[in-house]
């Protein structure tokens, strides 16, 4: 199996420039793992490389989807492998690097399959969307598999469409189908770093770096994706620091509280992501300033 090396973390926790350093130490370049920052023209909210680290290191699967664009874990493992095999033809590195765990997941172990789509099914359900909003649906799908309500976004239409869908047909709980299969086929040889720090450092980050982004003009570019036809509707347009400059923009929240929900909503998707981390096995953990404490582990393992 190819190697990689992966690049794992919750937001805010300095995945980018720790990558980097691994990239030009070991002749690699960056394959991402963020579901926001594929999208073009979401810069400022979803942290994206700079042109400085950009040019650092080569960069894959970011800034390429426009903001209404459908992607899931099965179109990024798809284009991950694609890119991983691109970059080991130029005999570098793969260096996958992202907080998204489930693109993580999925590219490491594969896809959860399930029978096929019951298109009658999956009809009947796009109709209740188009009758009685999205809520309405992923509302059902609280009431039978909370579990998996809870992991996918209200807005995620397509997502809560096919969990119903299996409910439905099969009678299972799609989220007990998953826990079944565990992601168990490995389909790299990966090397997994995590980087962590104590949960009040990490907020005193994630904080500061929610000030940086609305000094650098987050309210602006919203202001921009909005001009340019973007609705505050889509998918999109509700990951975090877009839905809150959304609610300041529609009048729902004055600036204060949009900035308190904005650094809140971070911080609690901080802590789920590093909930599933640490579900996560063969973790090398590490504190993003404490590279040399694994740089001989890379070198061992590329060798």
């Amino acid at each position: 199996m190819k190697r990689i090396v992966v690049i794992l973390g919750p937001t805010g926790i300095g995945k980018t420039a720790f990558a980097i350093r691994v990239a030009r130490q070991f002749n690699g370049e960056i394959v991402g793992a963020d579901s926001m920052q594929i999208y073009k023209h979401l810069t400022i909210g979803t942290a994206k490389p700079d042109p400085l680290e950009l040019a650092l290191a080569r960069h894959h699967l970011i800034d390429f989807l426009e903001p209404e664009d459908e992607y899931d874990a099965g179109k990024f493992v798809r284009d991950a492998d694609r890119a991983i095999k691109e970059i080991g033809s130029r005999a570098k590195v793969p260096v996958v690097a992202g907080g998204t765990g489930l693109y993580v997941r999925a590219l490491l172990y594969g896809l959860f399959r399930t029978d096929s789509v019951c298109r009658k099914t999956v009809e009947r359900l796009n109709r209740d969307v188009i009758k009685k909003g999205r809520r309405y649906v992923h509302e059902r799908l609280a009431d039978v598999d909370p579990q998996a309500a809870d992991r996918i976004h209200p807005n995620d239409t397509f997502r809560t469409i096919r969990a119903l869908e299996v409910f439905l047909t099969t009678g299972e709980k799609i989220s007990d189908r998953q826990k079944a299969h565990n992601f168990n086929q490995p389909r790299y040889h990966a090397l997994k770093i995590g980087l962590y720090l104590d949960r009040e450092k990490l907020y005193e980050r994630i904080n500061r770096r929610v000030d940086i982004m609305l000094e650098q003009g987050l309210l602006s570019e919203v202001e921009q994706l909005i001009k340019d036809g973007y609705s505050l509707d889509l998918k999109s347009m509700q990951s975090i620091g877009y839905q809150q400059m959304g609610l300041f923009l529609k009048g729902e929240a004055d600036w204060s509280e949009a900035v308190r929900l904005l650094k809140r909503d971070t911080r609690r998707y901080a802590k789920r992501q590093m909930t599933w981390f640490r579900k996560e096995t063969d973790i090398l953990w590490c504190r993003p300033d404490a590279y040399n404490e694994v740089e001989m582990k890379i070198k061992e393992f590329l060798t």
